[in-house]
């Protein structure tokens, strides 16, 4: 069985978001969805947590990559940048991390699925019928 380790793109979002980096940061974040299931880390720990239109661009680079079916997540973020993202409920729409290090390898871990084990099954089946 051979498993293919996808690339995570890391993006360091602006300090600055006049309306000329927020135009440059969407075209470069857009050379990164030409692929399948795009993986993004947002680096945000330079955002500055009183200009909240860093909320917009999030959700802008959350929409580019769920339009190719793939997934951002951040990291670093600014205690007061998380405070406006709890308070807005945006932080529901993404996984937060402490570290860019974590964000990435998020994307490398298998999701892990509860699993009964056999024995479970079958007692449950022995419980059903005398139950009946």
């Amino acid at each position: 069985m051979t498993l293919q380790i996808r690339t995570v793109a890391v993006m360091q979002l602006p300090e600055v978001l006049n309306s000329k980096q927020r135009r440059n940061f969407l075209r470069e974040i857009q050379s990164h969805m030409n692929v399948d299931r795009p993986r993004v880390v947002l680096d945000c720990s330079k955002v500055n947590p009183d200009d909240r239109s860093f909320i917009d661009l999030l959700l802008c680079c959350l929409e580019e990559a769920m339009k190719c079916k793939g997934d951002v997540k951040l990291a670093a973020l600014p205690p007061g940048a998380g405070a406006i993202l709890e308070m807005t409920g945006v932080s529901r729409l993404f996984d937060i991390y402490e570290t860019t290090a974590e964000a990435v390898n998020s994307f490398h871990r298998f999701p892990v699925m509860p699993v009964r084990p056999a024995h479970a099954n079958v007692a449950a089946q022995g419980q059903s019928e005398t139950a009946a």
